[in-house]
């Protein structure tokens, strides 16, 4: 397949995913929530819809328009997560694109998706489909794209050393506040903490606030998210941490369904949000960068924010995980 045929069908994979009707939809979800219960309906149509915004016709082409792909098609491992739905795509998008196959590990916390869109791409595409194959064990590959935690990043960067590749380790996302955003601002700060129940890298763990800062504002424009406390796993979650921090006698702030710690730290557990005072902007430009291998957005409008209120969870196709271009390592192939 040329490039142009494999924009044609990539595209047609996204069309078809934006006219699935409520039961084909359903039963997607339905796959996807019994093998996760991490993936609700609402988390899996977030997906879809980020994965139906990539698809697009016209940003596939100004995606792949700067690069010069190989005619030779290289055999590449991808070792998937499975933390968020379908968060694997974007690698298994690039390689496709850029004329190569992919030789795919999946997660099995996220194995039932993946399985859907190459059924799907299978009828719409058998050709791109024939470069695509799921396998337990990898071998005979040329290069290997791998996301995993920091600890399983240290096995993949042994076991894979010999071969061109990419590992990405963990990552989370920061928001600066400034102490003057809107409500509307900080209900949009709430969607980049609570979707996907802040599974996610691109998931708001912590906040940068000024000395000074009190968060009774941010409490009330969090509202809309009450209803996750119903979800049990995130409850248990919550219950837990909150217990935690009870019996060590931890200060923390709590609305009933997110809970405050002041940390240096940068990961938070699920249902926590850590923060961190800042005293003066370069205070703030200092801790960035320190922090700039664990980080994987920067949420906000302050000076040194990448990525707007409300927007961490909406990345472009263009927008690389980790800051590492896929594509350019991959047309090196």
């Amino acid at each position: 397949m040329n490039i142009e045929e494999r924009i044609h069908a990539l595209a047609t994979l996204g069309t078809h995913l934006k006219d699935l009707t409520h039961d084909e939809f359903q039963s997607v979800a339905d796959r996807a929530s019994r093998e996760n219960p991490w993936f609700t309906q609402d988390n899996v149509r977030m997906a879809l819809d980020g994965i139906i915004r990539m698809l697009d016709e016209s940003k596939l082409r100004t995606w792949v328009a700067p690069y010069s792909f190989p005619g030779t098609s290289r055999q590449v491992a991808l070792v998937l997560a499975g933390n968020i739905p379908l968060v694997g795509f974007h690698d298994l998008l690039a390689v496709l694109i850029s004329g190569h196959r992919a030789l795919i590990k999946l997660s099995s916390k996220d194995a039932a998706l993946p399985k859907y869109m190459l059924e799907t791409l299978a009828v719409i595409s058998p050709a791109l489909h024939a470069q695509v194959q799921i396998a337990e064990q990898l071998k005979d590959f040329q290069a290997v794209i791998a996301t995993g935690s920091d600890n399983s990043a240290r096995y993949f960067d042994y076991y894979f050393s010999k071969y061109p590749h990419i590992i990405r380790k963990n990552r989370t996302s920061v928001a600066i506040l400034q102490g003057d955003e809107t409500e509307a601002e900080l209900g949009a700060l709430g969607t980049d903490i609570f979707s996907y129940f802040g599974l996610g890298c691109r998931n708001v763990s912590k906040l940068l606030v000024p000395d000074g800062y009190t968060f009774d504002r941010f409490y009330p424009s969090l509202d809309a998210h009450r209803d996750i406390i119903h979800h049990h796993k995130y409850c248990n979650n919550y219950d837990y941490q909150k217990s935690i921090m009870l019996v060590n006698i931890t200060p923390f702030l709590d609305n009933g369904f997110l809970m405050l710690h002041e940390s240096t730290r940068q990961v938070s557990p699920i249902s926590v949000v850590y923060y961190e005072h800042y005293k003066t902007p370069e205070a703030l430009a200092a801790n960035l960068a320190e922090n700039s291998d664990k980080l994987q957005c920067i949420v906000g409008r302050a000076p040194g924010a990448t990525v707007p209120f409300g927007q961490a969870q909406f990345p472009e196709v263009w927008d690389y995980a980790d800051r590492v271009d896929t594509l350019q390592f991959l047309s090196t192939l």
